[in-house]
């Protein structure tokens, strides 16, 4: 039995990590930088220990990390999302250190976290997967061969890690070599791995992403899809939960995928397959797989009534799931607003200070997960998100109308939110008809 989780994270999820591990009984121990030092996870742990170093240096330190978990007593790690949580080198060097780690074996992440082998992998059991190599390009050179046999314009993507980094849309021949260089240099920033892969741009599509869960017991099951399409430079602002105005022979077609994809690499833990679908043909293609929890796993927590990060433990310490696929239940919809510390009417600018006043919305049907209180402050030193709204109804327009209300009470003071543009997509009538395309946001004219 897991006794001691060490939560190598912070901000939100790790917030939501340690309520998890004490739902469960298990202790939780929370690790952070000095600009974390009087942070909500830390004060909710059991225990907490400080690390010198910069935020990056120690959140990124898989070393001392695994060692601090130790240290603490810990029999666990929970990664949690960003950071290390897709690193097959830190799941394999805690399980050296005899600390189980809770997410997918390092094999699986190998394969599925690496953009170009999964893509390989589904090709070969028959997912659709958008056309393009299947594997890393060597060099710029290659890219703009390969970008020629495609047909432009292509998307260069990194086969490690996601959110839109080390990704570069490229409309001609004179632009990809130089497009090349700043997505492989980002890349290699982000996921210490610059390789890239060549992929057709798609004008018109949507994203949607299934949950997956595997246990160590031949269990796999999917817990429904998750709509995405609403993004900002690559990055998901708005999600939902069902995926609207898809038929449900698409949907049926894509939960079968997304099992058949967590089935070729031996899946065990929490996942999310995610495609793209062409909106005028309604065509899916794989485009990746996470091998963690994710930001929006919320909106299906709300509308199954299944805690995903419960079963992560459970899976973890060698238990069966608690249901199975026919016992699956969907009631409602849901969706979760992203609120960020920026300003979307200055490109996104972001928005550091210390915040004077918060208070969050409640309610019937709200859930926010944050990690905020007055006096904290907002640095640069990590990603934007302050909290995330969830709202649910017995129906989308419910939802909707849920989620209006709960960011007009939202007050926050001292930092700049994205909780104006927010409401300005919940009002529009396109989204109001559940179709739009990735293009959404800069229709509206957010850059």
């Amino acid at each position: 039995m897991i006794r001691r989780v060490f939560v190598a994270n912070r901000g939100e999820i790790a917030v939501r990590i340690i309520r998890a591990a004490h739902d469960l009984g298990v202790e939780a121990v929370a690790v952070f930088s000095e600009a974390d030092a009087h942070a909500k996870h830390v004060r909710l742990a059991d225990v907490a220990i400080g690390l010198a170093g910069s935020p990056r240096e120690v959140h990124l330190d898989g070393t001392r990390l695994a060692e601090a978990a130790v240290a603490t007593g810990c029999d666990a790690v929970h990664p949690g999302y960003g950071f290390l949580s897709e690193d097959a080198a830190f799941a394999t060097r805690c399980a050296d250190a005899d600390l189980v780690f809770i997410g997918p074996a390092p094999d699986s992440m190998r394969v599925a976290g690496d953009k170009a082998s999964a893509r390989r992998v589904m090709a070969e059991i028959g997912v659709p997967v958008v056309p393009g190599t299947l594997d890393a390009v060597a060099s710029a050179a290659e890219a703009a061969r390969e970008a020629t046999r495609i047909g432009y314009p292509v998307l260069l993507k990194a086969r490690a890690g996601g959110g839109g980094r080390g990704m570069s849309l490229v409309r001609s021949e004179r632009d990809i070599a130089g497009a090349f260089e700043v997505a492989s240099a980002e890349a290699r920033s982000a996921f210490s791995d610059g390789g890239l892969y060549v992929e057709r741009y798609l004008p018109d599509i949507r994203h949607v992403e299934v949950q997956v869960l595997g246990d160590d017991f031949g269990g796999l099951v999917h817990v429904g899809e998750r709509e995405c399409t609403i993004q900002r430079r690559h990055q998901k602002v708005l999600e939902e939960c069902p995926a609207p105005s898809i038929s449900n022979e698409t949907r049926a077609a894509l939960h079968a995928a997304a099992l058949a994809a967590a089935k070729a690499v031996e899946y065990k833990s929490a996942g999310t397959v995610e495609f793209i679908i062409d909106n005028e043909t309604e065509e899916f293609f794989f485009i990746e797989m996470n091998t963690r929890i994710q930001v929006e796993h919320p909106v299906t927590e709300v509308v199954t009534g299944i805690d995903l990060v419960a079963e992560q433990f459970a899976i973890a310490d060698q238990r069966p799931l608690s249901f199975d696929q026919d016992s699956v239940r969907f009631t409602g919809h849901a969706i979760e607003c992203r609120i960020t510390a920026e300003d979307p009417k200055r490109g996104f600018l972001p928005s550091p200070g210390t915040i004077t006043r918060y208070m969050p919305p409640g309610g019937p049907g709200i859930r926010v997960d944050d990690f905020c209180r007055p006096g904290d402050e907002v640095t640069t030193h990590f990603d934007s998100l302050i909290a995330k709204v969830i709202a649910h109804g017995e129906n989308r327009d419910v939802a909707i109308a849920r989620m209006r209300r709960a960011l007009r009470e939202f007050d926050v003071v001292g930092v700049d939110t994205n909780a104006v543009m927010q409401d300005e997509i919940l009002s529009s009538p396109q989204f109001q008809t559940g179709r739009f395309g990735t293009g959404f946001l800069s229709d509206m004219g957010y850059a």
